[in-house]
């Protein structure tokens, strides 16, 4: 397999005012245009120290860094590494997924994956539905912890697909996120691929597939809430980008949230996390196989309790949040990472 290959170019002066992407594709020949804006997207070059936007308009005489990963295995490796479970049978396997760790081999994340680990746990799993992603269903970010389902047959795999697809699975996560919004609402957009930002997604489109989020405070701080949120669809940054342009963005999301400065026992809570506020708390479906109610939570991982503990250390006693919509007549459960 090849090695990486990191490689450093000196913008010329005459540069100024071209796109970095159309730069970088006549500064390496080798790589294709789409090859590098995909690396741009990946965080994997950097200006002048700097993470690189595609469109970005060169200055002349920055100090570009093009870091290309060593490219992915076609088939996983089973790895020995730690994974939580909270179900499993036959069919299924239900994980806490850990915080930082990726679900599937892609660029620059050849092992270390949820996968890898699910190939050294699970007999017969390669293969099912495909060598890079066997088993998975859903995914989930690298830094969201929580609930995530895995298919041990390819049976089992086409009947879970076709129920997230239906809408017949229950996915309630947990967020801290800057500010106190309404106390419950939905949220419904088109949703999209930013049009300017191309890492990023947004609601504020006018063609998109729709994108459906609920919401309800369960408890409120100084400058800091803890929400409770169902998806009905499942977009990739959903629940980041819907709260994030609401006003309220996750602590800690550095990608739609960046521009929200935190202080006091918000950016303790910030410090205590290092990374975005969500935990996938409840995943409800029907077994595929025994058509029987499956109802699983993922306990609060400890970085997400910290930062809890801080922020209700030093909030005063707030009354009620603010009235909106009623987002869902489902009762709010408590999180006590069980099996119903």
């Amino acid at each position: 397999m090849a090695s990486p290959d990191t490689r450093e170019h000196r913008a010329l002066p005459e540069a100024r005012g071209e796109r970095l992407d159309a730069y970088l594709a006549r500064a390496f020949p080798d790589l294709t245009r789409s090859r590098l804006q995909g690396l741009i997207a990946d965080g994997h070059v950097l200006s002048d120290g700097k993470p690189g936007k595609a469109a970005q308009r060169l200055r002349g005489g920055e100090l570009l860094s093009l870091h290309v990963p060593a490219p992915v295995a076609a088939i996983p490796q089973a790895e020995a590494l730690p994974v939580s479970v909270l179900h499993e049978d036959r069919d299924l396997v239900v994980v806490d997924k850990a915080a930082g760790m990726v679900v599937h081999p892609g660029a620059g994340h050849a092992s270390g994956t949820l996968v890898n680990a699910l190939l050294h746990r699970v007999k017969d799993l390669a293969g099912v539905g495909g060598e890079l992603r066997p088993g998975i269903v859903h995914r989930l970010d690298k830094d969201t912890t929580g609930c995530l389902v895995v298919a041990k047959h390819e049976q089992a795999l086409v009947a879970l697909q076709k129920a997230f697809k239906t809408r017949e699975v229950q996915k309630t996560y947990l967020a801290l996120v800057h500010g106190v919004p309404p106390a419950e609402g939905r949220i419904e957009t088109l949703y999209g691929r930013h049009p300017i930002h191309r890492q990023k997604f947004t609601g504020k489109v006018k063609e998109g597939k729709p994108a459906i989020t609920l919401f309800r405070v369960r408890e409120a701080f100084d400058g800091a809430a803890l929400v409770e949120v169902d998806l009905l669809t499942g977009r990739t940054h959903q629940i980041r980008v819907h709260l994030a342009e609401a006003g309220h963005p996750l602590l800690c999301d550095a990608l739609y949230g960046a521009g929200r400065k935190a202080k006091g026992a918000v950016a303790e809570a910030q410090e205590a996390l290092g990374r975005q506020a969500l935990h996938a708390w409840r995943l409800a479906f029907e077994h595929p196989r025994t058509h029987k109610p499956l109802d699983l939570e993922a306990p609060l991982p400890e970085d997400f309790t910290k930062a809890l503990e801080l922020l209700r250390a030093a909030s005063t006693p707030a009354g009620p949040p603010t009235k909106a919509k009623p987002a869902s007549k489902k009762p709010a459960a408590k999180a006590t990472g069980r099996k119903r």
